[in-house]
């Protein structure tokens, strides 16, 4: 029988990512969505439930939810649900702070529930690509490792995400996606300096960040940016043999904005280190990512009790980094992490 997952909270993150990734995974079931006013939602697709939080954790076929509200909110929401008895997937990021990641991840266990967060950026044609070129040994031994993720918006919004509010800003929102791809790289930091600046005129949240993480003597160099009208390459990682440099995001998520599927590969550069003469950089077909891979995993994880596709520790870790990165913001200097 399909896994029936409901949804707490219908914005953006619910209607293009989560509702869309569910009711295509053979293994699970769209049950419905869950508002704080049922009446106002008016696009939500036809038979789709809508109710309330409580009806839906009082429900006792919807055996598992995903919470969808701003991030603020995710630890009161996700610790509900968990005391409801119901397996728990926490859009990005887990919580604000490593204190409510903490807790939510003790009451999973205590209540033997399934807990997990959505990095669904882990599934990126490009950062899998990226991963077998590391396990192949074909870049050698990684220095250098620079992501970014660029967009060109100069007009704040009125949303949550750009208010003065907790777990606001550029730095929890597409941060998170690039510390957590560094973090599954490359392991734990040692070292976090940042730069969180809000930049445009009006700006109440970060809408510019600059992460450096140090990994021992790799150094990732992570940037989200609100005001480039060129985006950089989004991968360029450095080793001792080779460069692989990728320029564009990966396609998935306007493919599910769209309603559409990816037409073929995308497109990837390694260039293969010469001490004499040019180096000549390769094409390399990147096979399409796969977002769908979560929700099998996750459906797995409560069915076969098998690992869930993304630790909740991963997503604490990832708050530790930005925790830290604030201080750094806020103080000049570097911070220094002991796990």
């Amino acid at each position: 029988m399909a896994l029936r997952i409901g949804l707490i909270g219908y914005g953006p993150a619910a209607r293009v990512f989560h509702g869309p990734l569910i009711a295509a995974c053979p293994g699970t079931a769209l049950a419905g969505a869950a508002v704080r006013n049922p009446q106002a939602v008016t696009d939500a697709p036809a038979g789709l439930p809508i109710t309330t939080v409580d009806a839906m954790l009082a429900d006792p076929t919807v055996e598992a939810v995903v919470v969808a509200t701003p991030s603020g909110s995710h630890h009161a929401v996700a610790r509900q649900a968990l005391e409801a008895g119901k397996h728990v997937v926490v859009d990005k990021p887990v919580t604000v702070t490593t204190a409510e990641a903490d807790d939510l991840i003790a009451l999973a266990a205590e209540r033997r529930r399934v807990l997990t967060v959505f990095h669904n950026r882990r599934w990126d044609g490009d950062f899998l690509a990226l991963q077998g070129l590391i396990s192949e040994g074909k870049l050698g031994t990684i220095h250098s490792f620079e992501s970014n993720y660029d967009r060109f918006r100069p007009t704040v919004r009125v949303r949550w995400r750009e208010q003065a509010v907790p777990g606001s800003g550029l730095h929890y929102d597409l941060g998170s996606h690039l510390i957590d791809q560094a973090l599954v790289l490359f392991g734990r930091p040692d070292l976090v300096r940042a730069e969180l600046r809000a930049i445009r005129p009006g700006a109440e949240a970060v809408d510019d960040a600059i992460f450096t993480l140090g990994f021992g003597r790799t150094r990732a160099l992570l940037r989200c940016r609100i005001l480039a009208a060129e985006p950089s390459p989004r991968l360029v990682v450095q080793g001792d043999r080779a460069t692989f440099r990728k320029q564009e995001i990966d396609p998935q998520e306007d493919h599910l904005r769209a309603g559409t599927a990816p037409t073929g590969p995308e497109t990837g550069w390694l260039t293969v280190g010469q001490e004499t003469g040019t180096p000549q950089p390769e094409r390399l077909a990147i096979a399409p990512g796969r977002y769908g891979a979560f929700y099998d995993g996750f459906a797995a994880a409560v069915r076969d009790g098998t690992p869930p596709p993304v630790d909740p520790r991963d997503g604490r870790d990832v708050i530790r980094v930005i925790e830290a990165a604030i201080e750094s913001s806020a103080t000049g200097c570097d911070v220094r992490l002991e796990w």
